[in-house]
């Protein structure tokens, strides 16, 4: 959904875990954080605080670790 980016917790190459919270987004006047689907690194970061959203926009590439 279009909204805004009100905080991003990580950076590019972050090692992450499966419920970090990554982003969060303000949308339709609510709070929406997305967090991490698996343990991984953060391989790409599209998003910036403050920064316009639109809808089907990837803000973050999370490659799952092997192990």
């Amino acid at each position: 959904m279009p909204g805004r980016i009100i905080a991003v917790e990580v950076a590019a190459g972050d090692t992450v875990t499966k419920g970090q919270k990554l982003v969060t987004l303000e949308a339709m006047k609510m709070e929406h954080s997305l967090v991490a689907p698996f343990d991984g690194t953060v391989a790409e970061l599209n998003a910036v605080t403050g920064g316009q959203v639109s809808e089907g926009a990837v803000l973050i590439h999370i490659e799952k670790d092997e192990a």
